[in-house]
């Protein structure tokens, strides 16, 4: 088994597990549209994930698909769902962000 998640994951301290999955289902991501007993495939080296679902019934998954209401109107919980980049984007303010992309470092 894979454990798959685009947030954080307490208490896995074993097996496989693909974390911070981005975009993230709460602001439609492709784990949004996932539904139980539908089949994803992982390749580790080419570093992708791929759900094998039609791509009709996806698009209607799509339209079908609402987004959460806000847990926060105001403080930094406002601040943080209306700021915050997506973990592919660094997990950092919008607002703060440097004016340069920095590559990845390799992990051996």
């Amino acid at each position: 088994m894979v454990r798959i998640s685009d947030a954080r994951m307490s208490g896995t301290s074993y097996g496989a597990c693909v974390l911070h999955v981005a975009p993230e289902s709460w602001i439609g991501g492709p784990l949004a549209l996932v539904e139980d007993g539908d089949s994803i495939e992982l390749d580790v080296p080419a570093r992708t994930l791929t759900l094998h679902v039609p791509e009709a019934e996806l698009a209607r998954r799509r339209a079908a698909w609402h987004p959460p209401a806000p847990r926060y109107a105001r403080g930094y919980g406002a601040l943080f769902a209306q700021h915050i980049t997506q973990a592919n984007d660094g997990c950092d303010f919008d607002f703060i962000e440097a004016g340069q992309k920095i590559d990845d470092p390799e992990i051996h």
